[in-house]
């Protein structure tokens, strides 16, 4: 059931992955949290890696095990230059067992995700759910109004914008965006294959992005396939046997024949990031607070990061008997934030720039650097662990 009439203490917009679990998180760090969010059926088959600490807070939400069983293990993480260039990098292996891990995360599909979450989500008894989408968002001195689009009001103290790229709540607290667009589009698809996966997740570094083949369940993996956009457009309209045969290709035939699954999406690429990562009354969680390209699986892994963090401060100023909507709270959350989501995006654009850019003499240094980290024991470990989780979160 829904109650408008209540004053909440936190209020989350959006019903994606990180606006469930910030939602779920808040509510079991003692908010009274009020989810605005259609239920609508996640139609796509798209997935997700999940690496050690997000697997870490579903496991805290009570959701991990509701879903554990549809994912698949990462164990090896290879990266193959595969971009035809004079000078080409050595390929590099990340095995998980090297830092004593059994996994670096899992994969997981997106809709056996989103399920364990709604499930858990309908189960707090202080998070209650309007099956509707905000409206309009108005702050005001000691609490922010909520009017959604069936006309039901509600207010919070704290709001956090959970509402995707186009996000409501960042419009409502003036925060700015800045935005660069890629001229790169991401083609996701999954894949049936003869050979097993053995847990390994392979990344071809191409001149136009990264194509990877990430494990699923079963001989099965994940494709995302980054290309210039007239390409992608190309692969997404070829016919299944045709696209089978041009994703085997691309792989160098390491799992054998494949064979395409129902199911294309695309994507164009841009790099996104507010000025601001809360201020007003307003937090702003998953893609309201940054986009990213799909390199090195950070895009959820840092929105569940952002859940994490905003229900930890929310529910320390409740405890203490504070506003968790204060500004105080909120500039908390931005140096919380701030340095994880900047060297993340930071990192992936490098990446991204050295597969693109094909100017002659930055081709030995991206193959030295490479070398240096496949090679160096201290510094691959050192990758991985940062990869995994930043050292100021540890």
């Amino acid at each position: 059931m829904t109650d408008a009439s209540t004053l909440h203490d936190t209020a989350v917009i959006g019903g994606g992955p990180a606006g469930l679990a910030a939602a779920i998180a808040l509510a079991q760090a003692g908010a009274r949290t009020a989810l605005v969010a259609r239920r609508v059926p996640y139609a796509d088959n798209r997935t997700t890696a999940l690496l050690g600490a997000s697997v870490d807070l579903l496991e805290t939400l009570d959701v991990w095990s509701r879903c554990k069983d549809k994912a698949a293990a990462l164990e090896v993480m290879r990266l193959v230059d595969d971009t035809g260039r004079l000078f080409r990098s050595p390929e590099v292996r990340f095995s998980c067992h090297e830092i004593a891990l059994d996994a670096f995360g899992y994969n997981i599909d997106n809709r056996s995700l989103m399920l364990a979450l709604e499930q858990r989500a309908a189960e707090l008894p202080n998070l209650v759910r309007f099956d509707d989408e905000a409206e309009s968002v108005i702050i005001e001195a000691d609490d922010v109004a909520i009017r959604t689009a069936s006309a039901q009001f509600l207010s919070a103290r704290l709001v956090v914008g959970a509402d995707g790229r186009h996000s409501l709540c960042r419009e409502a607290a003036g925060i700015e965006v800045t935005r660069r667009e890629l001229n790169q589009t991401a083609l996701t698809f999954n894949v049936g294959h003869v050979r097993p996966h053995r847990n390994v997740s392979t990344e071809f570094h191409t001149p136009h992005g990264p194509c990877v083949f990430v494990p699923l369940p079963g001989d099965r993996s994940s494709v995302v396939w980054v290309s210039a956009p007239a390409e992608a457009e190309r692969l997404r309209s070829l016919s299944d046997e045709e696209l089978s045969a041009a994703v085997e290709k691309q792989s160098h035939s390491i799992l054998g024949r494949m064979t395409v699954e129902p199911g294309r999406n695309l994507f164009p690429l841009a790099i996104e990031r507010p000025k601001s990562f809360g201020r007003d009354r307003i937090a702003l969680v998953g893609e309201a607070a940054h986009v990213v390209p799909p390199i090195g699986a950070q895009g959820l892994n840092l929105g569940l990061r952002d859940a994490a963090d905003i229900a930890r401060l929310a529910g320390e100023a409740i405890a203490a008997g504070q506003d968790p909507g204060a500004d105080e709270v909120l500039k908390r959350y931005d140096r919380a934030r701030r340095p994880d989501i900047l060297s993340r995006t930071f990192a992936i654009d490098i990446a991204n720039r050295s597969l693109l850019n094909d100017f002659l003499p930055l081709q030995p240094v991206r193959a030295v650097g490479m070398h240096l980290l496949g090679a160096i024991g201290p510094l691959r470990r050192f990758a991985m662990r940062e990869g995994l989780t930043p050292t100021w979160r540890r």
